[in-house]
């Protein structure tokens, strides 16, 4: 089998989640002896995957327009790519380079599944743009084909609004990488950005309105009477938010116990995680969030909102769910941090879950047998 995964950009700064899914998936099915290509544009590449890595090719397409990641490209070559392909992957939903490929796949009749992975509401900027793109060729995509993955249980009326019946939907969820995670403990994040000895609550993500930064800003600020001592930490790049969130600090007088540190990856990331109290996603709108996994692998709990599609925490007693408003977020981050055993106790529950249900292994099993079902109702 040879399988095309499909993302508009590998740059992790920009790219989020679905880079991660995406050079996550390919690596796991190399490692089964999976032959994988990426098809990507030529944003925020290492030199090692300009290279191609080890285990599996990258054909990355110069990029004309950063803002559309609308790509050169030859049809010739592209069409070639698919139809030495078995199945196509398409990851997002609102580029460019899924439409070509998809018009280009059903061309040479090659199947394809979809993963907008939470992209398909329209929300946020470009909006008139979103819905002719919709128009003309969007939600012909998602019709089209040959399954929708859903990364989060509240994908399902996303693509139920799209026309898709349930029988097209599987669901397979976000995975980890416990290697990545196994640095020890320590105080190492705490001196590279000069947090002292305080406690402090984690948020990891780009700075944009549809992850609700300001919500948990306002939640912090309101609540700082029953969080003596506690910290706030913005880890990730400016989605546009960042001078709002500052201005705000500035305005609850909590400049020195809100901290921005950018983007982290690696080890700092592993060691923030470690060294949190508790990971917040405060999301407007999310499908399930690979942080989540990140926060989980590392034993810490988790406050997260209805939004995010993973309830699921509550359920192994792993975390609080909350509505994604300021009075329930802070009414969430007294309950959990004022009973640090109990915050203990969740962290371990939601290590063992995530341990036991969401490895990168398991998802590409899932992706497997799908895509074999797929193939053999093509013969």
């Amino acid at each position: 089998m040879k399988i095309l995964n499909v993302n508009m950009s590998l740059d992790p700064v920009t790219g989020g989640g679905t880079v991660e899914r995406t050079l996550q998936l390919s690596h796991e099915m190399a490692r089964m002896g999976i032959k994988t290509v990426i098809l990507t544009a030529d944003i925020g590449l290492t030199q090692r995957q300009k290279k191609n890595n080890e285990n599996f090719e990258v054909v990355a397409l110069p990029c004309l327009c950063r803002r559309f990641y609308f790509p050169k490209f030859s049809l010739r070559a592209i069409k070639k790519i698919i139809a030495e392909t078995d199945i196509v992957h398409l990851m997002g939903h609102w580029t460019f380079i899924n439409a070509l490929v998809y018009h280009l796949a059903r061309k040479v009749k090659k199947p394809y599944v979809v993963c907008p992975a939470g992209a398909l509401p329209i929300y946020g900027r470009s909006q008139v743009v979103k819905k002719f793109y919709n128009f003309i060729i969007g939600k012909e995509i998602i019709r089209n084909a040959n399954a929708c993955i859903a990364i989060a249980v509240n994908e399902e009326t996303h693509f139920k609004s799209y026309g898709v019946g349930i029988d097209k939907i599987s669901f397979i969820p976000n995975g980890i990488d416990c290697n990545e995670f196994n640095v020890r403990g320590g105080n190492g994040f705490r001196k590279k950005h000069n947090l002292g000895d305080h406690p402090f609550i984690l948020f990891v993500g780009r700075l944009n309105s549809i992850k609700g930064p300001d919500l948990l800003l306002r939640s912090f600020c309101k609540a700082q009477e029953g969080l003596k001592g506690y910290h706030l930490v913005f880890a990730g790049p400016d989605g546009g938010m960042l001078a709002e969130l500052k201005n705000m600090t500035a305005q609850f007088s909590s400049q020195d116990r809100v901290h921005f540190v950018g983007y982290i990856t690696g080890e700092d990331k592993a060691a923030a995680y470690k060294e949190a109290e508790l990971l917040v996603i405060p999301s407007r709108q999310e499908a399930m969030s690979i942080v989540v996994l990140e926060a989980g692998i590392c034993g810490k709990p988790v406050l997260i909102t209805d939004q995010c599609g993973f309830n699921d925490i509550a359920v192994v007693n792993g975390g609080i769910v909350v509505p994604a408003l300021v009075e329930s977020i802070k009414q969430g981050l007294l309950e959990i941090l004022g009973d640090q055993e109990r915050g203990r106790s969740m962290g371990s529950n939601l290590k063992k879950y995530v341990e036991d249900n969401f490895t990168w292994k398991i998802a590409v099993e899932k992706y497997l047998r799908l895509y074999r079902m797929i193939l053999e109702r093509g013969k």
